[in-house]
Order: C-alpha cells, then sequence, then structure tokens
C-alpha cells in the first residue's frame, strides 16, 4: 500500500502536535514506525538529538535573558539562539520562562534537567539553542535585585548585595554597562595578572625609564587599564564617575557579595 493510505492524515496531525515535527518527517516517521505513535515519537526525538549535535557548534548570537527578584531571593537565566526571529519565537520564550522557573524553584544546577527539552526545541526550530547561563541568589537578610537591559533584554545582571534595594539595583545597571569580570583582585587568576604585567613591561614607555622606577610604573599602569577595566571595585562608578564602585559603597555603608552578568548578543 502507498504511504498516503498507510498512515491517516488524523494521525499524522497527532505527531506534528506532539512533536512540533514538519508534516514530512513526521509522516515519514510513522510509515518507518508501521504507525506506531510512541515509537515515531521516539524516532523523530532520536533524529532531533542527532540533529542538535551538528547544530551544537553554532554560534548563538541572538536570544534572550530573563530574571525573577522576590524579597530576598532572585534567578536569572540567559539562552541563546542563533537568529533574531527565533528570539521572539513562542516556543523559544517558553523555553526561557520554564528555565526560569525552574532554576528560581530549585537553583542554578536543575538547569541541566532540562537537555531533553532543548534538544527537542532544536530539532523544532531547526537552529542551536544554548543556555549560556543559570543563577540562583538566596540573599536571607540583604538585597538581590536585577536589571534587564530594553529593549532587546539580551543583557541581564543579578546581584547579591548588602545594601538598600536602590542602591542595589544602581549596581546591577552600573555592571550591565561597565562589564566587569571580577568583583574583586583577588578573584583574577595570578596567570591572567601576570601575563598583563608583561605586556606594560615591553611598552616603549617603560622601557624607556630607569631600571628602578619601571616596576613602579606598571603596577600603575595594571591598576588604571587593568584593574579599573576588569575589576568591579575598581571601576569607576557610573553613576558618579569622580568615585569608585569601592568608594561609592563605602560611603553607604554597602557590600557586593555577588553578581553574574549575561549577554547573549554582541556587546
Amino acid at each position: 500500500m502507498t504511504e498516503q493510505t498507510q498512515i491517516p492524515a488524523v494521525q499524522v496531525k497527532e505527531l506534528r502536535d506532539l512533536t512540533g515535527a514538519g508534516m514530512m518527517d513526521a509522516k515519514r516517521a510513522l510509515v518507518e514506525t508501521n504507525g506506531d505513535l510512541d515509537a515515531a515519537r521516539q524516532l523523530l526525538r532520536e533524529q532531533g538529538l542527532a540533529s542538535a549535535g551538528k547544530r551544537a557548534g553554532r554560534e548563538t548570537s541572538e536570544g534572550t535573558v530573563l530574571a525573577r527578584v522576590d524579597g530576598s531571593r532572585g534567578a536569572i537565566i540567559a539562552v541563546g539562539c542563533e537568529t533574531e526571529p527565533v528570539s521572539g519565537n513562542e516556543e523559544f520564550l517558553a523555553f526561557a520562562q520554564h528555565l526560569l522557573d525552574v532554576v528560581w524553584a530549585e537553583g542554578s544546577d536543575a538547569a541541566d534537567g532540562l537537555e531533553d527539552e532543548r534538544v527537542e526545541l532544536v530539532a523544532k526550530l531547526g537552529e542551536n539553542v544554548a543556555v549560556v547561563g543559570a543563577e540562583r541568589y538566596d540573599a536571607a537578610d540583604e538585597v538581590v535585585a536585577d536589571y534587564i537591559h530594553p529593549p532587546a533584554r539580551k543583557i541581564g545582571v543579578l546581584v547579591h548585595a548588602k545594601a538598600t534595594p536602590e542602591l542595589a539595583r544602581m549596581l546591577a545597571m552600573h555592571i550591565a554597562a561597565a562589564r566587569p569580570q571580577y568583583l574583586t583582585r583577588d578573584e583574577i587568576p595570578e596567570q591572567e595578572i601576570a601575563e598583563e604585567r608583561s605586556v606594560y613591561e615591553k611598552l616603549p614607555e617603560v622601557e624607556s625609564k630607569p631600571e628602578d622606577v619601571q616596576p613602579k610604573i606598571v603596577e600603575g599602569m595594571l591598576a588604571k587599564r587593568f584593574f579599573a577595566a576588569t575589576v568591579l571595585l575598581d571601576q569607576a562608578w557610573v553613576h558618579d564617575p569622580s568615585l569608585t564602585v569601592a568608594k561609592a559603597l563605602a560611603e553607604r555603608d554597602a557590600e557586593v557579595r555577588a553578581f553574574v552578568r549575561y549577554n547573549v548578543g554582541s556587546e
């Protein structure tokens, strides 16, 4: 018998509704499994796994960042995709929201439990989808604040701080704009500092100076060019550039405990 008489259209529709597969893929899967709906669904899932594997290396330069803060708890997630249309796709956004809900309820490690759902979404949408990051902070008697940069929602920040809610929000906005990589200098790997120091030591404006003053010049360059760019507490406070973040916080008896910044697009 022909494929069309073997597989009723209503069954093809049912499989498409269950999996999001295209009509021809659904019909082919039902034919290969002799009309067994569950087997066809599994076959499509396996094909989706293979497809997801092929797409895994593709760059995700679009996507969305979502956050939720309620009292002393906050969660943030970032999901990347390849194209702008998919970043607004209902199924893509539903996956991102589900991821946020799971991280909010169970913690950041719970994101790993959605791998099968992510793979199925890759198969449905036909492009790579990646969980860029997920984090949850529980601040007890302190503060959690978030900031998602409008309107694209591709940059988002979550901050845990000893501060007022207003100051914590200002911190999140600062981090979104200034892109710090570390909270303090102590967090920077020694190798990274050594490599940066080595670059400055070879600069003509350093080598031309007397040897006994060169180390001091290099340390000044590290502070002004490297630490001030990459370390949150060393950065100029975007809300008042005459202050560093450390000084702005000290004036308000505030401290940053932790932060995370996600970006799913180009800066």
